[in-house]
């Protein structure tokens, strides 16, 4: 569906919110509408959460506009939330228009993250139009002459069986009349047995146009008269500028931009800019090394630096005094490494910044927080911004996107023109903030029968997201970072495990060292998809499972004596049923040949009120080391779901994108400068090693069960499960991220004592 703009190709906010003084409902439209369709912006500062007419407008022509403070990150959303629109209000899909992310016309929800775009979006969405519907409904009763009880709404159209062949639009009801809806509290939404589009597997809205070619994306947006700029970047960690050639000259060459130590050029063309930033050779210092020289020297940090602050957590009993009285005692220390958000293509921003006001398009996922930052850099009320978000290469979490979108509006600013900012890969993988390293050290104790009796968790990582979780100050972004005199609004987090296992004594302790002196530079940390989740899974059910084998029990069975939540304990149960789990101890007895050795794993993580078991099966080659994933088993309890068909597409994706973070990546970096810079130095996983098959079983899929997420959850236990499944297979454990040849190779090898 393409609907046609407006008379003039601009939808007002006027439009949306009174067109032919009807009903305001707020919907989002297919993304790919966006730059073809823009809203001309009213300068609000905010739009009033509690207004229907915030969320849903109804147009003369009987299209539904919705309207919603998240985005599209790839996994289907959108279409989740046409879906509920269409099914409130009672119209078909066809005739919802949907606007997602643009701070000009949707409500501020703090943008996409920690899986809520259903929990928040959805919710949001089915309120306004179930109240949109009720008043509709009242407006027909009125105009008919009959009772709400007797009206029946079809397709957009109220009819009543006391008068055959009499009916009414939504669109009749309104025109002609300003309506002021107030959101109520309280609202009964539609019965879910009569839903028609919800729980059912829509197929998605935004792949017709991806697959014809139509789905316009950042990266192609176009402004009249707009130039093109690209950042000139330190060769190391640290370097002040000192200067660039006062005579630089290039083809198309508009400006030398340079301020602290900020260095970007612009031309006319897109080319012009890629030959002038390869060809000017900026002057800088040779600053002191800033990082560890290596992994073993980062991790050997980290176990031994001293930490700026510690946080405790789940603390149940004595652990020391539990740790003496056992009759075997267990120690083992796991370590995750810096990984880059590696997104299919780099970082893009497109701004356009007059005299009183700015206009940013960007790719993330939090278009409002970067409207705040932009409107600082500038000296503007966040008002006179508007941030309007365009589908990117992917994020999960912060990435590049939000620098680029800062770059664009900075330049902007200087030149007085639209501005275009394309970063290449090297940027790309090499100066995008990197989700951050941790060493957990594990201690667990057991008694003379095999019971638990202290279970230690120790982890040691840096201190705060030194790339905010959202781009509030200017100082968030790299650009801030260069110019100096912005402060990063970085916060601690506390890198914890989540589960819930029930033993004697407990202790979940973290420990954070300080790691500023990584801004501005490639190693700044800041969250990837499910922050830390992915790391501090790998080292507690991984040791769940050293334990479980010292004690000859089958992991499964473990797992379901200990966890103390009826919820995991059946997830666990739901996987291991799923995947037809043999319960047997690990290691496997009859792993295969002597060539290629096989086991199964598993592991589960509870996320913000979602619960994910994953059952893997591995091949190993003990020749070359290779780690081949054959299946992978999911129990995955994320409440009712939307649309089934996304969700298999998004714990699909999840697992994809985990195995290549379980199996590849690890940012490679010298004591001055990150090292992965392309696909070859920072390699992610190739279509071959797709696993064979992807089972899926969806758990508690239930309307009397609230959504809960489904963006990460299943990211969390990958790593856990591959290395579960590896020890499976070879009776060694490989405690180090990523699972590459070299180190099953590696721990393949006889020890000295055998």
């Amino acid at each position: 569906m393409s609907p046609s703009s407006p008379a003039g190709g601009f939808w007002t906010r006027r439009d949306f919110l009174g067109v032919a003084g009807g009903l305001v409902v707020l919907f989002s439209a297919p993304p790919s509408l966006r730059a073809q369709a823009p809203v001309t912006p009213d300068w609000k500062e905010s739009i009033p959460a509690d207004r229907v007419d915030s969320w849903l407008a109804l147009l003369d022509d009987g299209r539904v506009v919705a309207a919603v403070g998240k985005i599209e990150a790839g996994m289907g959303v959108s279409t989740a939330f046409v879906q509920i629109v269409a099914d409130e209000l009672r119209v078909d899909m066809e005739c919802v228009v949907l606007v997602m992310g643009d701070t000009a016309s949707t409500v501020d929800q703090r943008g996409t993250g920690s899986s809520n775009g259903i929990v928040e979006g959805g919710s949001a969405l089915r309120k306004a139009a179930a109240a949109a519907h009720h008043h509709l409904l009242g407006l027909a009763a009125e105009q008919l002459g009959v009772g709400v009880e007797a009206l029946a709404v079809n397709a957009g159209v109220v009819t009543t069986t006391l008068r055959p062949g009499v009916g009414v639009t939504y669109a009749q009801l309104v025109k002609g009349r300003k309506l002021e809806l107030a959101l109520p509290k309280g609202v009964e939404t539609k019965s879910p047995e009569h839903y028609r589009y919800v729980g059912k597997p829509v197929p998605r809205i935004d792949i017709p146009p991806k697959v014809h070619g139509s789905y316009e994306y950042l990266v192609d947006f176009v402004l009249p008269a707009m130039v093109h700029a690209r950042v000139v970047r330190p060769p190391q960690a640290g370097a002040t500028l000192l200067g660039v050639p006062p005579d630089f000259s290039s083809p198309g060459l508009i400006e030398v931009v340079t301020q602290g130590n900020f260095v970007a050029v612009v031309c006319e063309q897109e080319f012009q800019a890629v030959r002038a930033a390869r060809s000017l050779v900026p002057r800088w210092s040779t600053p002191a090394p800033r990082f560890p020289g290596s992994y073993g020297e980062l991790y050997t940090h980290l176990a031994a630096g001293n930490p700026g602050v510690s946080e405790s957590a789940d603390t149940v009993g004595s652990v020391d005094e539990g740790l003496q009285a056992s009759a075997r005692v267990l120690q083992a220390r796991y370590e995750f490494p810096f990984q880059s958000h590696a997104c299919m293509g780099p970082g893009c921003g497109v701004a356009e910044v007059k005299e009183d006001s700015a206009t940013v398009w960007m790719g993330g996922q939090k278009p409002y927080s970067l409207r705040r930052a932009v409107a600082k850099l500038l000296g503007l009320k966040p008002g006179r911004v508007r941030v309007v978000w365009m589908a990117g290469p992917g994020s999960y979490g912060m990435n590049d996107a939000d620098d680029a979108a800062m770059d664009a509006a900075f330049l902007s600013a200087r030149v007085r023109r639209p501005v275009r900012v394309q970063y290449s890969r090297e940027e790309g993988t090499a100066w995008d903030p990197k989700g951050p390293p941790l060493v957990v050290t594990m201690r667990g104790g057991l008694s003379t029968t095999g019971a638990v009796t202290a279970f230690d968790y120790e982890a040691r990582g840096f201190s705060g997201r030194l790339r905010a979780s959202s781009t509030e100050e200017p100082g968030d972004s790299l650009l801030g970072q260069m110019l100096g005199g912005w402060k990063a609004k970085s916060t601690d987090r506390f890198q914890f495990s989540t589960e819930t296992y029930r033993f004697p004594a407990k202790r979940l302790t973290s420990h954070l060292l300080p790691w500023d002196h990584a801004l501005p530079t490639g190693l700044r940390t800041a969250h990837l998809r499910d922050p830390d989740g992915m790391a501090t899974c790998f080292a507690s059910e991984c040791f769940v499972d050293e334990l479980a084998a010292a004690a000859g029990m089958d992991p499964v069975q473990f797992r379901i004596q200990y966890l103390s939540d009826q919820r995991d304990r059946d997830i666990v149960h739901a996987a291991a049923s799923r995947a037809g789990w043999e319960s047997r101890p690990s290691p496997n007895p009859a792993p295969g040949s002597a060539a290629t050795r096989r086991g199964r794993g598993i592991a589960y993580a509870p996320r913000n009120g979602t619960t994910v078991a994953i059952v893997t099966e591995v091949a190993v080659d003990t020749t070359t080391g290779r780690v081949r994933v054959e299946r992978f088993v999911v129990a995955h309890d994320c409440g009712f779901v939307i649309n089934p068909a996304s969700l298999q597409g998004t714990i699909e994706a999840n697992l994809i994108q985990g195995l290549s973070r379980a199996l590849h990546e690890a940012v490679a970096f010298t004591s001055t400068a990150v090292t992965s810079t392309d696909w070859l130095s920072y390699p992610i996983l190739d279509m071959t090693e797709v696993p064979q098959a992807i089972d899926i079983e969806i758990v508690n899929n239930r309307p009397d069960r609230p959504s809960t997420g489904a963006g990460e959850p299943a990211t969390r236990p990958i790593a856990a499960s591959i290395g579960n499944a590896i020890y499976d297979a070879l009776g060694v454990r490989v405690r180090r991220i990523p699972f590459t040849p070299e180190s099953i190779l590696n721990q393949l090898k006889p020890t000295p004592s055998a």
